[in-house]
């Protein structure tokens, strides 16, 4: 976990009286144990696309991996700007954090080793990747990996009480994040 501290606010607009702003690392806790997100880029005619995908929260930051050939890639491509979401289906109970950013892609194998093996420690042996050639391999295919500092993070408290907290990265951490890949 980063020890830089976003600006953290609770709106109070969409939170309960009761209400109080979560601390970043509790929100910092709970992206590193979430296992699906949802990934929501942008086509280059504008159109948007969604997609459930695995992450892993590593030194700041949210890191995915997508076939070079997969929409969500070539969409980053042409806007490298996205939302990834998780959280429960549930209105009245858990807690739903969005994170807004720009994907990165990593091409430092070192560092693609490091997230690999973070990958296996976090969802199993079925997600064991090689790494060559600046991306992970898995049979017989390639991934590009991303990462994405996040320049604002929403989290949404469902139940009682409700709450709406936002976490904003300066451009100076933003920027620390992105040198710390």
């Amino acid at each position: 976990m980063t020890d830089k501290q976003p600006q953290t606010r609770l709106d109070a607009r969409y939170s309960d009286e009761t209400a109080t702003a979560v601390p970043w690392p509790e929100a910092e806790r709970l992206l590193a144990e979430a296992e699906l997100f949802w990934i929501s880029t942008v086509r280059p005619d504008g159109r948007p696309h969604v997609t459930p995908l695995p992450a892993v929260w590593s030194q700041g930051a949210l890191h995915f991996c997508t076939g070079p050939e997969e929409r969500k890639a070539r969409n980053l491509a042409a806007n490298p700007h996205l939302v990834l979401t998780t959280g429960t289906n549930i209105w009245d109970k858990g807690y739903d954090l969005v994170v807004e950013g720009e994907a990165v892609r990593i091409t430092d194998e070192a560092r693609l080793r490091e997230l690999a093996a973070a990958w296996e420690a976090k969802y199993g042996s079925f997600w064991h990747f090689d790494v060559a050639d600046g991306c992970f391999r898995h049979g017989a295919g390639h991934a590009y990996v991303y990462s994405v500092a996040p320049s604002t993070v929403f989290g949404f408290g469902k139940g009682e009480p409700f709450s709406q907290t936002r976490w904003r990265f300066t451009q100076e951490e933003q920027q620390w994040t992105s040198r710390s890949k």
